[in-house]
């Protein structure tokens, strides 16, 4: 098939690459000049593991082109995504000028019958919204259909080549039959392709994403009765998630979500509840947990020093909201080291992919480590924000040696708290006892 995805960001890049391997001729476009260079000149533009074997295969085949022109990358395209971004607006709801800009320009280009995919995250009734822009100037016959994307930063190149379902809100069977075409390879072993009306759809992505991120923040919420109680959240973790019912995944107890995703998609369905006046309660109460959860070691660190970090140097292994990218969206980092900052503190920060995205930020504000090991040399603590695989086996007596005092502020509950009294350190963790030599 000939396929032209509009905007080449996360959603769109993975999208359009993972078709191209399927054979399809894949047209990307994109109004920024220098993303689109770049991505003509065979370099990525996101960091994704696995993606860029993919990336650099098929656009050595022929088969993944960019463009800045919507005009020459939809030309004979039979189907069209809308991959755009959908930023929260300052009252929570998802902001539709670029899908619905693109809507209203594509109407006057359609040359034959298309279907237009909403493959942004996009709130119940979007696909009426791009309906009537399209219709405004189009003289051709077209569907606009939704088909949420449902990947994992990480791993999104295996959440799309093997989907545990592909969600498609469909209302005409021409527009079913072509996207069941499409997907077809991606589901040959025997994972579903969902057929459902339009809304429907659109509300699917909204309602997995939140109750993903009301099921983190639960558990959130257990290890903070913990920490009261004496229990281990570890423990109870285990106890809770060999329950078929419930399932292990989403129950680890940290410094809160972040990403690009659950954050703006829980904010924007409960701004969806409030304009058909529905009072979302559960939703409320997660978005409030989380803004309080992510600064959830700041208290225990403040204690350490006597209430005064002032002057202290504070190492800090982890930017990203997740291990395997660098996106820092919403990432519990930044809310720590700005906190720590405004306290007087030095940072010295390491991440293995996120450090150029948070320059951009913070600057020279604070200083950004040669490796892990660096950001700790004379500093007064650590505190690690992401659970990167390195950051999980340490060389302990080099860490020990670097740190002016042995205290780890844990945000992801990476170490066996028996291993940290036998090493000796003070180790402060989410939902587990205080580990503490002295």
């Amino acid at each position: 098939m000939k396929i032209a995805v509009v905007g080449t960001g996360y959603v769109g890049l993975v999208t359009g690459t993972c078709f191209a391997e399927t054979g399809n001729h894949v047209t990307c476009i994109d109004i920024d000049e220098k993303k689109v260079q770049k991505l003509q000149g065979g370099k990525i533009t996101i960091y994704e593991p696995g993606l860029e074997v993919l990336f650099e295969r098929n656009i050595r085949q022929g088969r993944l082109d960019f463009t800045t022109s919507l005009a020459e990358g939809i030309k004979g395209a039979q189907i069209i995504f809308l991959a755009l971004p959908t930023p929260p607006g300052e009252d929570g709801s998802a902001d539709l000028k670029y899908v619905l800009g693109v809507a209203k320009d594509l109407g006057p280009l359609l040359e034959q019958y298309t279907v237009v995919v909403d493959k942004s995250t996009v709130p119940v009734g979007t696909a009426e919204k791009v309906t009537a822009e399209i219709a405004k100037n189009v003289k051709v016959g077209f569907d606009v259909v939704s088909n949420p994307e449902f990947l994992r930063e990480g791993v999104a190149v295996d959440d799309f080549m093997k989907p545990d379902r592909v969600v498609i809100g469909a209302e005409s069977e021409e527009a079913k039959k072509l996207m069941g075409k499409l997907y077809e390879p991606f589901v040959r072993q025997g994972n579903p392709i969902i057929f459902m009306d339009v809304k429907s759809a659109e509300l699917t992505k909204y309602a997995a994403n939140s109750f993903l991120a009301t099921k983190i923040t639960f558990m959130n919420e257990i290890a903070n009765l913990c920490e009261i109680l004496g229990a281990d959240v570890d423990a109870v973790r285990k106890g809770v998630g060999t329950d078929s019912r419930i399932g292990k995944r989403f129950l680890f107890a940290g410094i809160g979500y972040g990403g690009s995703c659950f954050p703006k998609d829980v904010q924007a369905l409960e701004k969806s509840a409030k304009e058909v006046d529905y009072d979302f309660k559960i939703l409320s109460s997660v978005m409030d947990v989380n803004h309080t959860q992510k600064q959830k070691l700041i208290t225990p660190l403040l204690d350490y020093f006597g209430g005064d970090i002032a002057g202290k140097t504070i190492g800090v292994w982890g930017l990203a909201f997740k291990p395997y990218t660098d996106d820092i969206r919403e990432a519990p980092a930044l809310e720590n080291i700005r906190k720590l900052l405004e306290l007087g503190a030095k940072v010295k920060a390491y991440d293995p992919e996120a450090m150029e995205n948070v320059k951009e930020i913070f600057g020279d504000d604070i200083y950004f480590a040669n490796d892990e090991y660096d950001a700790v040399a004379d500093a007064d603590a650590l505190m690690i924000m992401t659970e990167w695989p390195v950051f999980r086996t340490p060389e302990f007596e080099k860490l020990s040696s670097s740190l002016n005092n042995k205290v780890i502020f844990d945000g992801r509950n990476l170490y066996d708290l028996h291993q940290m009294e036998d090493l000796g350190f003070d180790y402060f963790s989410i939902g587990r006892r205080m580990v503490q030599s002295k």
